[in-house]
């Protein structure tokens, strides 16, 4: 945070007193590594039997791209390592990607299917990326996006 200051050219308490920590400073600078809205437009823009498997191939293409995985590692160690950068991560998992995937899934009870979704999502980031289950290390990404996507399917058509 020192050196940040020092490139700002500000006393480092100044940035501890608008952000806090580390983490919850590199919550409030971090920019998700797509656009949520056009991006689910695309996507969803097909046959609701297509949509699973699109969403599993465009969460494990993401997380294969060096830069968006250390994005999304980076959150995922803030959020697990501060409650302040957890509350703050939740709001933006909400508002910037569940809500939008929500508007559009078109199924019932859209928030909680996206919320599931979601989670899947984080547990495998977390699992193969932060943790290193080999497995999941070494596994083939299209047979990561076909278990994904039987896993998004259930979530979003089964009743």
């Amino acid at each position: 945070m020192r050196a940040i200051a020092a490139d700002a050219g500000v006393d480092p308490r100044l940035i501890s007193h608008f952000f806090g920590s580390k983490q919850e400073l590199f919550v409030a600078v971090v920019e998700l590594p797509f656009d949520p809205e056009p991006t689910f437009a695309a996507l969803l823009d097909v046959s609701p039997e297509d949509a699973p498997a699109r969403l599993a191939q465009f969460i494990v293409g993401l997380l294969d791209q060096p830069q968006a995985r250390a994005t999304i590692t980076g959150l995922l160690r803030a959020a697990a390592s501060e409650d302040a950068a957890a509350v703050q991560i939740r709001e933006l998992i909400s508002t910037r990607l569940l809500t939008p995937l929500a508007q559009r899934l078109g199924v019932p009870d859209p928030e909680v299917r996206a919320a599931m979704m979601g989670a899947q999502v984080v547990g495998l980031a977390f699992a193969r990326h932060v943790v290193g289950i080999p497995a999941l290390q070494e596994a083939d990404p299209a047979q990561l996006v076909a278990l994904l996507t039987g896993v998004f399917e259930t979530y979003l058509y089964d009743h």
